[in-house]
């Protein structure tokens, strides 16, 4: 706990809930809640509570399709980070985690943690904490070390991402989380980005089988740099549509899309033109982070090998 007696930092959170902080920190807004609406004591000692194995196997039963397109990102974010001490666990969206990676070296450190599939790590249960904060706010956050709302567990540092379904609707939550004392804030700084990676692509995964029947067509988020995704059936209707796609196109998130003529959402033979610039530059992109590796650049876009051949051939890039 960076040599902080317990006294000290449950002390330090009720000072900071007191002045009247959480207005304008989400830091201490996160401990009020913690306290004010959920009644904790910053200096309890229980571990987290564990759902019972069939709770357990009912919570993954209901994410399931979450679960399986989780495998392969998770896989490839353990292999960067799990030698550094980090485990990896995807929750559901009442943090429960419900599926992990870890060394099995660490694995008792862990467990002894409650950082375990069926521990209950929501702000309700555990108050301030990676998994549990980004339930909440629902943004890619950092919980790290004395920022977590219980003594005990400050000794984290906890990397949450949320991710979303093929409606754009909130769906879970990718965490990274070490219990080492020399993580620095420069690492920190990488698993946040290797976590954010893993979630698109487990979204990107999620869209691709809830649409495999449809064309994937690429946009440009809102922000002019993430990638977004639609889904076009063979009568050029737009079915589908990823968090990415939806804000830079205007839909909400979170329902299923009413069928409508790509042409009409994607606008006319400008918008069109527009479109294809963008899926253009995000074909470039993509295959300059990949080193000109298709297979590589498909996996980081989110589409088929053979999708993404079509589309190089139709945009004339060379590989």
């Amino acid at each position: 706990m960076n040599g902080q007696a317990p006294q000290h930092h449950a002390a330090r959170v009720e000072a900071a809930i007191a002045s009247g902080q959480a207005a304008r920190s989400a830091l201490v807004a996160s401990w009020r809640r913690s306290s004010r609406l959920h009644h904790l004591d910053p200096s309890g000692h229980c571990l987290p509570e564990r759902l019972a194995e069939a709770e357990l196997r009912e919570a993954r039963e209901r994410i399931a399709p979450l679960l399986a397109a989780a495998q392969g990102a998770m896989d490839r974010l353990y292999h960067a980070v799990g030698a550094a001490g980090c485990c990896v666990l995807l929750a559901d969206g009442e943090g429960v985690p419900v599926d992990r990676r870890g060394t099995s070296a660490d694995d008792a450190t862990f467990q002894s943690w409650g950082l375990w599939t069926g521990a209950l790590w929501s702000e309700e249960h555990e108050g301030t904490n990676g998994i549990g904060t980004c339930v909440v706010e629902q943004r890619p956050l950092t919980i790290d070390r004395d920022q977590h709302f219980f003594t005990r567990n400050t000794l984290l540092s906890c990397t949450a991402v949320p991710i979303y379904d093929h409606v754009a609707a909130f769906a879970g939550v990718l965490d990274v989380s070490s219990c080492r004392a020399d993580r620095t804030d420069a690492f920190s700084n990488l698993i946040a980005l290797a976590a954010s990676e893993a979630a698109r692509r487990i979204e990107a995964d999620l869209f691709r089988q809830a649409f495999a029947r449809a064309r994937i067509v690429l946009t440009q988020g809102a922000d002019g740099q993430s990638i977004g995704l639609v889904a076009v059936d063979a009568d050029d209707l737009v079915i589908g549509a990823t968090r990415s796609a939806r804000a830079g196109l205007g839909i909400a998130p979170g329902r299923a899309l009413q069928p409508v003529p790509a042409a009409d959402l994607l606008g006319g033979d400008a918008a069109c033109d527009h479109l294809a610039g963008g899926q253009r530059a995000v074909l470039q992109r993509a295959l300059l982070r990949a080193g000109g590796n298709v297979s590589a650049a498909a996996k980081a876009l989110g589409v088929s090998r053979a999708t993404l051949h079509r589309k190089l051939k139709r945009f004339e890039l060379n590989h």
